[in-house]
């Protein structure tokens, strides 16, 4: 479903992602994960093409994408959302989810109504999260909790074929936590490819089908979540070596697995 081949982005001299390659099989469940500072959030930009990359390619069901817009890359299927959610506070929960529509999107907030499709769309969505009781609640009254759901069903709007979730765990409480990952599980059951960035290992482990581990911006391991918690090269880069630490490192990981 998705391929990124020797991707790059340089700050100056600093090498944010530095060559990295690594795929996402269509129908798969894949982590992107990895220490602070590893590059994970900077790669998700270059593949959503919020941020242009200094070289290297990505490429969507077959189709080069890193040449696209950043708006043309979610019209062939992939949507994102953000660690920091993004909505328009003086909008409803239904316009903020119409706005991300493929069919009109925003342009539908000027004319003299939504659509009678839209708003069936949207209110489908909305109740699939179970939060239709929210529709017409303006988004600065929302919990951020209420949010991330909202950020989580606006993307949904432009029909993905994959979705980029970057730190869906992030600031969440447990209860809701919960309600985000049986989404994520019923959605991808119906098809959906899954690509996260989570620094939540018992969600990691627990969710995915394959990890791809970040280092000092390059991949520097992949497998299933039993392959990479035990890998030598994860617990170095997590924990800076020595033998008793990756050991500490492995049990973490397996506990969380469990």
């Amino acid at each position: 479903m998705l391929e990124v081949r020797n991707l790059s982005k340089h700050f100056g001299g600093i090498r944010a992602v530095d060559n990295c390659t690594f795929s996402v099989e269509e129908g798969s469940i894949t982590a992107l994960i990895g220490p602070n500072g590893a590059g994970k959030t900077t790669a998700f930009n270059c593949i959503s093409k919020t941020l242009t990359p200094t070289s290297g390619e990505v490429w969507l069901g077959g189709k080069r994408i890193d040449t696209l817009k950043t708006h043309q890359v979610t019209h062939r299927g992939l949507s994102r959302t953000f660690q920091i959610t993004r909505n328009l506070e003086d909008l409803s929960v239904l316009e903020n989810l119409v706005v991300q529509s493929k069919t009109s999107g925003i342009r539908s907030l000027f004319g003299p109504a939504i659509s009678a499709a839209e708003r069936d769309k949207a209110m489908e969505i909305l109740e699939f999260l179970g939060i239709t009781r929210l529709a017409h609640e303006e988004t600065s009254n929302l919990s951020y909790g209420q949010k991330k759901l909202m950020d989580f069903g606006a993307l949904l709007m432009s029909d993905p074929k994959i979705i980029l979730l970057d730190e869906p765990a992030g600031g969440v409480n447990p209860r809701l936590l919960r309600e985000i990952v049986d989404h994520i599980r019923k959605l991808n059951e119906r098809g959906l490819t899954v690509l996260i960035v989570e620094h939540n290992m018992e969600l990691v482990m627990s969710l995915s089908h394959k990890v791809v581990v970040m280092a000092h911006g390059q991949v520097i391991a992949e497998g299933t979540p039993e392959a990479v918690q035990s890998d030598p090269a994860v617990l170095e880069a997590y924990l800076g070596g020595g033998h008793a630490d990756q050991h500490a490192a492995a049990a973490t990981m397996e506990a969380a697995h469990v």
